[in-house]
């Protein structure tokens, strides 16, 4: 690991950055040009102590994780994301399985949808970013474990998932997330990734095993969704879902039609869901 250089990358990159380019409020005027240590820790979601021993060349070894974690928050491309890599001395993500890193131009898209639910997840349904209004509206996914983002595995394994949709649209959404993860296992047989998620859904879910065995396949695509938010209550969203091929991601966007009820719930949800979004809970 070379924490010379990495420190120095890490500065670099974080100097080139304005906080519009990542979807925040710029605040006060700045005495210094790009984003302040804190930002890019919660945009990675560290401890800035954490970033800022990184960016003093005294930090310990980051994870893969964090790592995708950073080269996520600075906007780095492809490129610049297997020379962060090889800094920390990790050999770069494999490009031909799904992977956690999100081009910077996807993100720009994201960070500019600033009044409709937005988030990319890969094709084995991992989220990978959400925008705030995403966070409002189905919870902070990116605050939690990796292994908990995971939007199927969430569906079948954990109850409160469920609580997001009504209780007549979950047979449907089951059996989407299968026939979904049913042809990406199809596609990529060499990948590890979406053969572990199955064998591990088909032991722990009775239900998933059991719509596993009828074979249905289907892919990620446009459709309408009702979501029941705690606050602004039923919204009745069109799903449009935009695929990127190249790293297997997907950036779903919830929109609502002009005039509608669901409309003007979502014009409240952006008032109220987002008033405990501030930095200081990153």
């Amino acid at each position: 690991m070379n924490r010379a250089e990495l420190a120095d990358f890490l500065r670099r990159g974080r100097a080139r950055l304005t906080p519009s380019d990542v979807g925040l409020t710029p605040g006060a005027r700045r005495r210094t040009p790009g984003l302040r240590r804190e930002e890019v820790a919660q945009l990675a979601g560290m401890s800035v102590d954490y970033y800022t021993r990184l960016e003093q060349s005294r930090g310990p070894r980051p994870s893969r994780q964090m790592l995708t974690a950073l080269a996520r928050a600075l906007r780095l491309s492809d490129v610049e994301q297997d020379h962060l890599f090889h800094l920390a001395g990790e050999e770069p993500p494999r490009r031909e399985t799904a992977s956690g890193h999100v081009r910077p131009g996807l993100l720009l898209i994201l960070d500019r949808l600033h009044d409709t639910p937005a988030q990319v997840v890969n094709d084995c349904g991992e989220v990978l970013a959400q925008n705030a209004m995403a966070r409002a509206l189905v919870g902070d996914v990116m605050s939690r474990p990796r292994r908990e983002r995971n939007l199927t595995r969430l569906f079948f394994l954990d109850p409160a998932a469920r609580t997001l949709f009504p209780e007549e649209d979950l047979a449907g959404h089951a059996r989407a997330h299968v026939a979904t993860l049913r042809a990406v296992a199809a596609a990529r047989p060499d990948d590890p990734e979406p053969a572990a998620l199955v064998a591990e859904l088909r032991a722990s879910s009775e239900e998933f095993a059991h719509l596993w065995d009828e074979h249905e396949v289907s892919q990620r695509n446009r459709a309408t969704k009702r979501f029941v938010h705690p606050v602004v209550g039923l919204l009745e969203l069109d799903c449009e879902v935009m695929v990127s091929h190249e790293h297997h991601h997907l950036l779903v966007v919830h929109t609502a039609r002009p005039g509608t009820e669901a409309y003007e719930r979502l014009q409240l949800l952006r008032v109220v869901g987002l008033q405990d979004m501030s930095p200081s809970k990153a």
